[in-house]
């Protein structure tokens, strides 16, 4: 008989395990301890230990974390694939009521460590579950001065290995290959389910990418963009307090666009807010703008621009995002963003975002995050396997411009046609949510199991379930749509009941 790929490989694991541990013939997997003796290709396996229910590993610090976990086998490795590369994975498979998946889970910003938090959320679920340091510690990209390929690892490898090696030590230890492989991620870890995706086809067979940072060099624009409008003259930065009177008018503007007055723009696309209407009418004021605070206010609403071509390279944040724009027009301009600049791009640590030069240096910076930005538009690889995208933005966030995720889902519509793209991706834009959560909008949802439903029992997520909690409670229910559409008002019942709403 001829067997397939699949069955090749499941055959040459146990046949591993078989020669590496004289396992009888009738035994299937391998203890959890037996995994540290898993010779992996650049792999050193240097923990093996089976946690029980509820217990504090000995290397962690976080009790609150495993108190309600079940008992799994935590298991801690180091890859490298480059002689410049020392990649932290781990992995943790429960010991029983496994789910026959595999789960990869996402970083944030340049973050540099394990996202036990999210390991904990797949183990939950009966995950065999799976992340990575990105190769390097800390929140800073100044590990990546001077090391090449160790940006590599951060921009994709790092997650690739994780996922290879993860699903290696899934089938020794069950015996079985996962039946299924997904991706779950937001801001950074959203950029990396799309790599993954744009990449790595093989390697999921679904991701949830939250608030993703595709355009990565985009975002690290428009931080200098704004940075460079706040640090004009002394009158352009605009008080923390101010930030209030913009939200307060932007609502009052848009909110009632979609026949619903409750406080959330449903879709900033179609509000068309002004700043002008809060400028001060002489001198200053708290409840007002300066003129030269307006112009600051101007320019966080606009896209960047290259200045050669007039292409739009990220857009600009929107109306509704205003109480969260400390971070981006703070007294210092956002440090993610000027990272890539000083370690990246001019590999110079006292690089001052001043003198970003916007006719020479646009072009440098998009050559410099090739192995960052995740703007490939050909998806036909992943789509042509059966791979499904679950992507959301929420509209008021003020870290990753929710309309750079809008752009690129459009740019691929373009590019491949509705019906391919229809039928494994859907963008789910989130009103009134902050970044990758919180905000006044209903930010409490569950894509992962919509995904679940749409690759292994095509059902397609024509809508979303979400809710918003306050101290425990639900106050409102809400339908999130896919792009094009929005949710709806039907004109009868209470406007915090889902039920009163369709998407169109």
């Amino acid at each position: 008989m001829k067997l397939g790929s699949k069955q090749k490989k499941h055959v040459h694991v146990l046949s591993s395990l078989l020669a590496i541990f004289a396992l009888p013939a009738t035994a299937f997997g391998a203890t959890c301890e037996d995994l540290g003796k898993l010779a992996l290709p650049d792999t050193t396996v240097t923990l093996a230990e089976t946690v029980a229910a509820g217990a504090l590993p000995g290397t962690d610090r976080e009790p609150a974390l495993y108190a309600n976990l079940p008992a799994f086998c935590r298991v801690q490795a180091t890859v490298a694939p480059t002689s410049d590369s020392d990649i932290k994975i781990e992995v943790w498979l429960p010991t029983s009521g496994w789910n026959g998946k595999f789960q990869g889970v996402g970083n944030g910003g340049w973050t540099g460590s394990i996202a036990t938090a999210a390991l904990a959320d797949g183990l939950r679920r009966g995950y065999a579950t799976a992340s990575t340091d990105t190769g390097h510690e800390g929140g800073s990209a100044s590990f990546a001065l001077g090391h090449p390929e160790k940006l590599v690892d951060f921009g994709y490898r790092a997650v690739h290995e994780m996922t290879v090696k993860g699903k290696e030590l899934t089938s020794a230890f069950y015996g079985n290959d996962a039946e299924h492989a997904y991706f779950v991620g937001c801001s950074a870890g959203g950029r990396q389910a799309m790599v993954s995706v744009q990449k790595y086809p093989a390697d999921y067979d679904g991701v949830v990418a939250g608030s993703p940072g595709l355009n990565w060099s985009g975002r690290a624009l428009l931080t200098v963009h704004v940075g460079q409008a706040v640090a004009k003259t002394p009158e352009s930065a605009i008080p923390r307090e101010k930030f209030a009177v913009l939200n307060t008018a932007a609502i009052s503007a848009c909110d009632s666009i979609d026949g619903v007055v409750d406080g959330v723009i449903e879709d900033p696309a179609e509000c068309l807010f002004d700043p002008q209407v809060v400028q001060c009418k002489a001198g200053d004021a708290a409840d007002c703008l300066t003129p030269a605070q307006v112009e600051t206010a101007k320019v966080l609403y606009s896209p960047v621009k290259h200045t050669a071509t007039g292409e739009e390279l990220v857009a600009g944040f929107s109306a509704g995002s205003e109480l969260g724009w400390n971070t981006m027009a703070g007294a210092q301009p956002f440090g993610p963003g000027v990272d890539l600049f000083k370690f990246v791009v001019f590999n110079n640590p006292d690089w001052d975002f001043k003198t970003l030069n916007w006719n020479s240096d646009i072009d440098k910076t998009r050559a410099a995050s090739t192995d960052l930005d995740a703007m490939d538009t050909n998806l036909q690889p992943y789509f042509s396997r059966g791979g499904k995208i679950i992507s959301y933005h929420g509209w008021a966030d003020p870290q990753i411009s929710p309309g750079s995720t809008f752009a690129y889902y459009e740019d691929v519509l373009e590019a491949m046609g509705e019906k391919p793209v229809l039928d494994n991706y859907r963008l789910f834009m989130v009103p009134g949510m902050n970044h990758c959560g919180g905000g006044v909008g209903t930010d409490q949802f569950d894509m992962l199991t919509a995904l679940e439903n749409w690759v292994e029992n095509d059902q397609v997520p024509e809508t979303i379930a979400a809710a918003k909690i306050v101290e425990g409670k639900t106050v409102r229910t809400r339908l999130l749509c896919p792009v094009p559409q929005v949710a709806t008002y039907k004109g009868d019942g209470s406007t915090d009941d889902a039920a009163n709403f369709m998407c169109k």
